[in-house]
């Protein structure tokens, strides 16, 4: 599979830039000692930026190189699209350029319009819980309201890439403090609660806490963990404890720093933000991205070398964006065995839709028939992006006999150019292997004739035809 070098076009971004410094096309040539017909040929995206401009751009007006990658705007760019493929607005045929253009001209636009379009579906809900006396509506908005929560602090990690360097320094300073690289971390963070906090951590039979892993008990200083727990699951449950005792101020200078709609957003952004310490804690970034390009992103040895389990270490993955020291941007998501998507994180393109689950011709839905077993495969979205994924199952807690383990799928991906870079490639011929055309979902999917296809795609007219029987009952125009 030969790899194409694209050219780099950052009209609209340059052109933006120029804008808010208040500089005419004259003047930044000037600054950047080119000429200005360079600077304009750059802007109307008829030269691509050489990367000796884009170093005197970062010099010279503290440009981030980060933002002209596209992940942010490709991730806009495809919400974008998505939403113009409700009905309700007749859109009709809009190409993945058009939209493109409108989020490169002015993203600010498209996210306004976004919000527009939010707002019209909570309406949609509102109206329907109203005009239907089978609806309980009190149960309508409190869904309603529910999701507008989660999706705040989705969209929250998403606007920071899933990356706090402020948090992840304090983790990591905490972490060379306590020696969590020689000591058994377990043993190490116990002592912290009990000598810093007064705390006791107790390891508590099941039946005693049937429905937690983790319980605070502030009233008897005692921190209460499921015996249930893997023992990844109980350093990491401690470190989120002293994240919460210890980091309280500077995670809630971030959430306030947010300013989410409601308390619901503040409280998981908040625990989410926990969650970020702790892994920051346990697999502190240096040391961290050092491992990773070491066993080349080796999954399973990287949770044995941090303590760590599966899960834990492919979350981390997606978070290491340092500007100076980037790993590779992957993307994330968690799911169980009926489809429904709990977890998602994208550091680089990839983008999930905001309803339904994954595409079922992704393997990650083949993982419960082999447990615990790394599963590759090559994906290729509609807009011909090519992905390289590994995905496996695993539990987040143990079981008994009459109380079996929740099985999760994880899948973990990132760009096909970055696979070489990968273990589980290794042994692969990349170029030869055929990529496997998935969509984001069967309502969000253009691919006609598919055998997996559960669901008409919304933006298309249907087309049935009485003399034949096609792979897929669901036919519909091309475009």
């Amino acid at each position: 599979m030969s790899q194409r070098k694209e050219k780099l076009l950052i009209g609209a971004k340059l052109r933006r830039l120029r804008r808010t410094l208040g500089l005419t096309q004259a003047q930044m040539a000037e600054d950047l000692d080119v000429s200005a017909s360079y600077i304009n040929l750059i802007e109307s995206n008829q030269r691509p930026v050489s990367a000796k401009l884009l170093v005197s751009l970062a010099q010279i007006y503290d440009f981030d190189l980060s933002d002209v990658g596209g992940a942010s705007d490709a991730r806009l760019a495809s919400e974008l699209m998505e939403a113009l493929r409700d009905p309700v607005f007749e859109a009709g045929p809009i190409g993945k350029n058009d939209v493109e253009d409108v989020v490169n001209a002015n993203p600010d636009i498209a996210k306004a319009f976004l919000r527009l379009y939010s707002r019209h579906q909570e309406m949609n809900i509102r109206l329907y819980s109203d005009a239907n006396p089978m609806a309980d509506r009190e149960k309508v908005e409190v869904l309603e309201q529910t999701d507008r929560s989660v999706d705040s602090v989705r969209e929250y990690f998403h606007e920071n890439r899933n990356y706090f360097p402020e948090i992840d320094e304090a983790a990591e300073a905490l972490s060379a403090e306590l020696f969590l690289t020689t000591d058994e971390p377990h043993t190490t963070l116990t002592d912290r609660l009990k000598k810093q906090h007064n705390y006791q951590v107790r390891i508590v039979p099941a039946h005693v806490m049937p429905d937690r892993l983790r319980y605070f008990d502030r009233h008897h200083r005692r921190i209460d963990l499921s015996e249930l727990l893997h023992q990844s699951g109980r350093r990491f449950q401690l470190a989120v404890q002293i994240a919460m005792l210890e980091y309280a101020p500077l995670i809630e200078a971030h959430v306030e720093k947010a300013k989410f709609p409601d308390r619901s957003a503040r409280n998981l952004a908040s625990v989410s933000l926990a969650n970020y310490f702790a892994a920051a804690l346990l697999m502190p970034y240096a040391r961290f991205l050092r491992e990773c390009e070491t066993t080349k992103y080796d999954i399973e040895l990287l949770s044995h070398r941090f303590g760590a389990s599966f899960e834990q270490v492919a979350h981390r993955l997606t978070t290491l964006q340092k500007p100076d020291a980037r790993g590779i941007p992957f993307f994330f998501v968690r799911m169980d065995s009926a489809g429904n998507v709990s977890k998602r994180f994208s550091a680089g393109r990839f983008h999930f839709s905001k309803f339904g689950g994954a595409c079922p011709l992704w393997n990650i839905h083949d993982c419960f028939a082999t447990p615990d077993q790394v599963r590759t495969q090559i994906i290729q979205m509609p807009d011909n992006t090519t992905y390289f994924s590994i995905a496996r199952t695993m539990s987040r807690s143990e079981g008994a006999f009459d109380r079996p383990p929740t099985k999760y799928a994880i899948g973990l991906g990132c760009d096909i150019a970055y696979a070489p870079r990968l273990i589980y490639a290794q042994t692969l011929n990349l170029p030869a292997m055929q990529a496997t055309p998935i969509g984001v979902n069967c309502y969000m999917c253009d691919r006609n004739n598919c055998p997996s296809r559960a669901h008409a795609p919304l933006n298309k007219k249907l087309v049935f035809d009485t003399r034949s029987r096609g792979i897929s009952v669901f036919s519909f125009e091309h475009d």
